[in-house]
């Protein structure tokens, strides 16, 4: 019979701190499991095959097992044994800051000991507001491991310290690259300590990292020694650093709402069925896809997220989370963890997915979803609205959307869709639901790891076209993203048209475990796409050059926000001094704006291209726009 977790949380919910508690004389060890009869900490002088040195007996107050040992054990690895009714296990701790190779050891570690030079001279990124972000999606493995690269440290944290790396033919890629682009954050795909890449072999592997395993430890695979359970932290920090250095932010991409394991994980080895979720017969509930779901509504498993997501931003001072599954996780901690981590770092963005992956028992007033956006005012959400009004379903091959199909009916929705998908007078949508009221909860985009790059779902869509009509295709595309109100979102090498080719042919929609050889960033690809990655900088360039495109909410939205019609699905935007025309038709539109161009003919800059004359032609598959200055 399940335990009544109601009453554990009304009569045990422990405030403080848990894990291991370093000093130079001494270590604090605290563990919460209310129902263990015994717990016993045991201490390894290495993260994996040696003997127990010494073990410990631990002593409960209140559902907390606390032991305190004398003496530095820097360096130190420890478990604890959790026995209860149901028999005894060893596990890591899920509060451990590091681990041996695979994770399967915590590890104790003096903080002064993982400092790369100037640390603490690195500081977050500001932001004024949320719509003043680029985010630019990137895997750690992805960036490095393609041998155009040139990279020493492929797959490694440690590539992105590298500088002046160059492709096969010459060109800056890299971290100097990505910054030459003009991004404010870099998204990381989870770097956290996941299961299914063994750690101790040096043959090629590869997952995305959405099978957590150990939320507090950076992955191990991607240290240069994932036996020190040292490497990781510091090259972590080594990594933040670089790209501090360089002004972008770091985002870690966050996966509370499930784990890998279920009964086998470190959270049921320590209390078991506390921290997941269960069906009506006792199995675990499955709304993530992914075997269980972690049940952050609970009291101590919502103190576990908020913990975890505060100790990760100040310790490795992050700039924001993107969380995965966000709707499996209960509003009522996802605000605690805004409130906290916003004393930690004022300018931390937080965004997600509002929706689930399947069916869930956490009642739906509760979940964090994208319609529940009013009740978060802290957190932006993707909008697949955008995604796919833009291009097509990313669920079918074959669905179009509003620049690569004919059907009109899709201009309206694009309106909306510009506006930050908030309420305008001059948009009709009939009756359709707006879930937010600020640009601010928008992140719009039309490629991420998820589904077909935006570049194979053109090829598919439009199987007809020339390469030059897909590239021109691709400039309006993203275009809109960065025209539009919200936050602009791209995933990495989406500027120089990647692609996710299958060896037999067709491309690959779910990349999570394919090799490096579909996954990885093909450098050399950016020389042939050089004029594509140019008009994405240049479009960054522009948007942050003029606030009428960053606006904050949706009062100014609605005031300053003007549309004329162009015919055919092809429109005018007025914001103030900024006008612009989209037109997804083949055939070219005149409009009348005064000013300087700044975006005509495929091309993108911060720098004015020439005068205006008035009377002005948009060519068709593209967007024109003209300034006052």
């Amino acid at each position: 019979m399940q335990a009544d977790f109601n009453d554990i949380d009304n009569r045990f919910f422990y405030d403080g701190t848990l894990g291991a508690e370093y000093h130079k004389d001494k270590t604090v060890f605290r563990v919460w499991a209310p129902l263990a009869e015994e717990v016993t900490l045991n201490i390894y002088a290495t993260g994996n095959d040696d003997e127990i040195l010494s073990g410990y007996s631990m002593v409960c107050e209140n559902g907390v097992w606390t032991s305190e040992l004398a003496g530095d054990l820097d360096g130190k690895y420890y478990t604890y044994t959790v026995k209860d009714a149901d028999g005894e296990r060893e596990t890591i701790d899920i509060y451990a800051r590091s681990a041996g190779v695979n994770g399967k050891r915590g590890m104790i570690f003096d903080p002064d000991t993982v400092c790369p030079n100037g640390w603490q001279d690195s500081s977050t990124v500001k932001l004024e507001n949320y719509t003043d972000a680029v985010i630019y999606e990137l895997h750690v493995r992805d960036f490095s491991a393609d041998e155009s690269g040139n990279f020493k440290f492929r797959g490694k944290f440690k590539a992105f310290t590298e500088k002046n790396v160059t492709n096969s033919i010459g060109e800056t890629i890299g971290l100097d690259y990505i910054a030459s682009l003009g991004v404010t954050h870099i998204h990381l795909l989870p770097v956290y300590d996941f299961a299914t890449v063994d750690e101790s072999s040096s043959e090629p592997q590869y997952n995305w990292g959405y099978d957590p395993l150990n939320y507090n430890v950076p992955e191990g695979s991607y240290s240069t020694d994932p036996f020190d359970g040292k490497s990781r932290v510091r090259e972590f920090r080594e990594m933040v650093l670089a790209a501090h250095k360089k002004g972008i932010g770091v985002i870690m991409d966050v996966v509370y709402n499930h784990t890998y394991y279920s009964e086998e994980s470190s959270f049921s080895k320590t209390f078991p069925g506390y921290y997941y979720r269960h069906s009506w017969d006792g199995s675990f509930s499955n709304g993530s896809g992914c075997g269980n779901e972690f049940a952050s509504e609970r009291r101590m498993a919502s103190k576990y997220i908020v913990d975890s997501l505060c100790y990760l931003a100040s310790f490795y001072k992050l700039d924001g989370f993107r969380f995965d599954l966000m709707g499996l996780l209960d509003i009522s901690t996802l605000n605690e963890a805004a409130a906290r981590l916003r004393a930690i770092n004022p300018d931390i963005i937080l965004y997600g997915e509002g929706w689930t992956g399947g069916a869930s028992p956490l009642e739906e007033y509760l979940r964090a979803m994208k319609h529940s956006a009013g009740k978060m005012p802290e957190f932006a959400f993707f909008s697949d609205d955008f995604r796919d009004t833009v291009k097509g379903n990313v669920f079918s091959d074959w669905s179009k959307g509003y620049i690569n199909g004919e059907d009109r009916r899709f201009a309206e929705k694009m309106r909306s869709l510009l506006c930050g998908g908030v309420y305008h007078p001059c948009v009709q949508l009939h009756g359709e639901r707006y879930w937010t009221d600020t640009p601010c909860q928008t992140v719009n985009y039309v490629e991420a790891h998820d589904n077909l790059t935006f570049g194979d779902k053109l090829r598919l869509t439009m199987p007809g076209a020339s390469v030059e009509d897909l590239i021109r295709i691709n400039k309006l595309g993203a275009s809109l993203v960065f025209l539009a109100q919200g936050i602009p979102f791209i995933q990495a090498g989406q500027e120089f048209f990647r692609s996710k080719p299958l060896p037999n042919g067709g491309f690959e929609h779910n990349s999570y475990n394919s090799p490096d050889s579909v996954n990885s960033l093909k450098w050399d690809e950016l020389t042939p796409y050089r004029s594509l990655s140019d008009y994405y900088k240049g479009l960054i360039a522009v948007r942050k050059k003029f606030p009428e495109l960053r606006l904050t909410s949706g009062d100014e939205i609605r005031r300053r926000v003007i549309f004329s019609d162009l015919g055919g699905g092809a429109f005018v935007v007025r914001i103030g001094r900024v006008t612009y025309a989209v037109n997804p038709t083949w055939q070219d539109r005149t409009l009348y704006a005064e000013g300087n161009v700044y975006i005509e003919g495929g091309i993108a800059t911060g720098e004015p291209l020439r005068k205006s004359n008035g009377n002005e032609r948009c060519e068709g598959r593209s967007v024109i726009l003209i300034a006052e200055d």
